[in-house]
């Protein structure tokens, strides 16, 4: 217990660090370390980590994501580009670089996935092909979220991007102490046989509160504001759960308690950001969609 607990606090510290430098070129390098680190964890969940090229191709195609998204929008309030237009018909005002080169990185390190795989197609399956290009989009695209969240808005990107993490964290951390203190009903026994239904109402109902109470006093209250924040939140801790319980089916299904051991006592970084892993673009949806701020 006290290894985790001493875990946890150095996390937290870390992640602190990285909030507080949020609006410099740090972040964007934060998440693609946190990116390289949570695919040479699934990556070795199905032995192919010492496949060098097709980890070292999965690994830059994921790093390149945030960094190149940070590069093309430092400074720059994305509020900006989603509502302003130039006259006469003219596109949209967006940098469609950045695009572009994620595109270029994703389809050259799936070329040189599929050449790896042809020559060693004895010894590697499909699953495990397919499985490595999943994860070398899903993890860069929803992990850069943090950085499009910041970006988001330039006056209260820190705001935004701590309460989208804490859309994932607090559901948990409710999750937990309902389920403990009134948890009967088991979740999904044969996938995580400590969840409880109780337990995930309680996430939901503590996610909900929360996020309406926060985003009421940061910005002012308004019955629209409070409505549209607790929907989040609802939506947010469902989907978190969802992140939660697919990843450890993935555990599962492999064989693995946890998929790494970085932070001991908490396993790998992909048992910290599982659930983050869809409640970040979840999060960003909904204040792009509907204004939450």
């Amino acid at each position: 217990m006290l290894t985790r607990i001493i875990s946890g606090a150095v996390g937290v510290v870390l992640l602190g660090i990285v909030l507080y430098f949020h609006n410099t070129v740090f972040l964007p390098i934060a998440v693609a370390a946190i990116i390289a680190v949570m695919l040479f964890e699934l990556i070795r969940a199905v032995k192919l980590h010492k496949c060098i090229p097709i980890l070292l191709a999965a690994e830059a195609c994921g790093i390149s994501v945030p960094l190149l998204y940070g590069y093309y929008h430092k400074g720059k309030d994305v509020q900006y580009y989603l509502t302003s237009f130039r006259l006469y018909g003219e596109e949209p005002v967006l940098n469609d670089r950045y695009g572009l080169y994620v595109f270029c990185a994703v389809l050259i390190a799936a070329f040189v996935i599929f050449i790896t795989w042809l020559k060693k197609h004895k010894e590697i399956r499909y699953e495990q092909v397919f499985f490595v290009l999943a994860v070398m989009v899903l993890v860069p695209q929803s992990m850069t979220t943090m950085v499009r969240i910041e970006r988001f808005d330039s006056d209260n990107g820190l705001f935004l991007l701590i309460m989208g993490l804490c859309g994932a964290w607090i559901a948990d951390t409710g999750a937990y102490f309902t389920g403990v203190a009134i948890g009967k009903h088991k979740l999904c026994p044969e996938i995580s046989p400590k969840k409880t239904i109780e337990g995930l109402v309680g996430g939901i109902v503590t996610t909900a509160v929360v996020y309406a109470v926060a985003f009421s006093v940061y910005y002012g209250f308004t019955a629209k504001r409070a409505v549209i924040a607790c929907v989040t939140g609802i939506v947010c801790a469902v989907i978190g759960t969802v992140g939660d319980l697919s990843a450890s089916m993935v555990k599962r299904q492999i064989g693995f308690k946890d998929y790494g051991k970085i932070m001991p006592g908490h396993g790998g970084l992909m048992d910290r950001f599982d659930s983050v892993l869809f409640v970040l673009p979840t999060f960003y949806v909904f204040i792009a969609l509907f204004g939450v701020q």
